[in-house]
């Protein structure tokens, strides 16, 4: 009975929902207005999905802003193909994503690698202009996490903590390779990781004098969402799910993980601008 009420809330790919809140921001406001007429023309062009609705409010001034006077926001209900709707958040970089359906999301493993393949690639992009997303508080403190588990241990992450078995090779730098694996090791346990296994090869010397470039590949059973975030934070040049074969993505977890993603890419490309608003609030703080 369970099972069969499962299967009567999971929809096909193309039925997942979302509403895009895109944050317009601006220091003069015809430019912003121009701005956002041209948004609404590229989301009522689009042909990936379907953009249901399109309003943007008005704008308005805040006296009180020096850089940043007028704002506003352009609220669009699309509906896709879950990897159509995904290129959509990297697209127009919305400030909020949220989902309106479905309940239950189920996609093949070879379906999904090849979306996160897609973010992955344009994740690294976009950190090769603006910078990385990956930082941790001093790792010294932690513990050194469990690294290891028997199959029976994984059998029951799987099927009762609904974990998803994964491998990531990502690129990183560092001074030592012992350094590097403790730390990777400490990073993906704060993320929620579980780690079946990393290794660390050194392939020569990196850009910074005394530093390194490490390969590092890493098994690891996490939630969905947790695999989705690693997957935009570090950008892997390779990533492989080992099992589930079939995933099924719950209401909750979709909708953190485009909220996540949109998160990452607002964050990044509004990064020179939040960089301008420290540097004049700075300024001020020093003139006062």
């Amino acid at each position: 009975m369970h099972k069969e009420k499962i299967r009567n809330m999971v929809v096909k790919l193309d039925e997942v929902e979302v509403i895009f809140y895109i944050e317009a921001m601006g220091n003069e406001k015809k430019a912003l207005e121009m701005a956002i007429r041209e948004t609404v023309k590229s989301l009522e062009k689009e042909t990936t999905v379907n953009v249901k609705r399109v309003e943007a409010a008005e704008v308005i001034e805040n006296k009180e802003e020096d850089l940043l006077k007028y704002s506003s926001i352009i609220e669009a209900v699309i509906a896709g193909p879950f990897e159509n709707v995904i290129k959509a958040v990297l697209k127009y970089a919305p400030a909020v994503v949220e989902l309106l359906k479905p309940k239950v999301l189920e996609i093949k493993a070879d379906e999904l690698m090849k979306i996160m393949g897609e973010i992955s690639f344009f994740m690294s992009k976009l950190m090769d202009k603006y910078g990385g997303l990956a930082a941790y508080p001093k790792l010294d403190d932690i513990p050194m996490p469990r690294i290891g588990y028997d199959e029976e241990e994984i059998e029951g992450f799987i099927l009762d903590d609904r974990n998803i078995r994964y491998r990531f090779v990502i690129e990183t730098f560092g001074k030592e390779l012992e350094e590097v694996r403790t730390n990777m090791a400490k990073a993906f346990f704060l993320e929620g990781c579980r780690i079946n296994s990393i290794l660390v090869q050194e392939q020569g010397e990196g850009e910074a004098e005394g530093n390194k470039y490490f390969l590092v590949a890493a098994e690891l059973l996490s939630d969905f969402e947790t695999m989705f975030q690693l997957n935009a934070k570090y950008s892997p040049v390779a990533i492989s799910i080992v099992e589930p074969e079939l995933i099924d993505i719950n209401a909750n977890e979709l909708q953190g993980a485009l909220t996540d993603l949109a998160g990452f890419v607002h964050s990044l490309v509004h990064r020179p601008l939040l960089k301008k608003l420290k540097e004049q609030d700075t300024f001020k703080f020093k003139l006062e």
